[in-house]
């Protein structure tokens, strides 16, 4: 309580968790587009229960956002819509996944 007080937010908080927009590993889109790896890790249009599924499967805490959008996609079909959350770190700073101790 004393950390909100403070402005503090705690890692475990769901504002804190990062985000990963399907555009992000969509083999299709360009940097420019949104792409953020590289394309031969990426795949061919994820979606976000794709997305979802594996990053639960793997062990993180996980939260799909299904009408939020990524601001430069420009289709607004269901099948691009759609935000996945992951708690990275726990509330003591140290990585929920030890395999996992960063985004990259």
């Amino acid at each position: 309580m004393a950390a909100a007080a403070a402005g503090v937010a705690s890692p475990a908080d769901k504002e804190r968790f990062i985000c990963i927009y399907p555009a992000y590993l969509n083999n299709k889109k360009t940097i420019a587009e949104g792409r953020r790896i590289p394309i031969d890790k990426a795949v061919e249009n994820p979606t976000s229960t794709e997305i979802q599924d594996v990053c639960a499967a793997v062990g993180f805490n996980v939260l799909l956002e299904k009408n939020k959008m990524y601001p430069r996609e420009w289709n607004r079909d269901v099948q691009y819509r759609g935000r996945v959350r992951i708690q990275l770190k726990q509330d003591d700073g140290n990585p929920c996944l030890p395999q996992f101790p960063t985004r990259e």
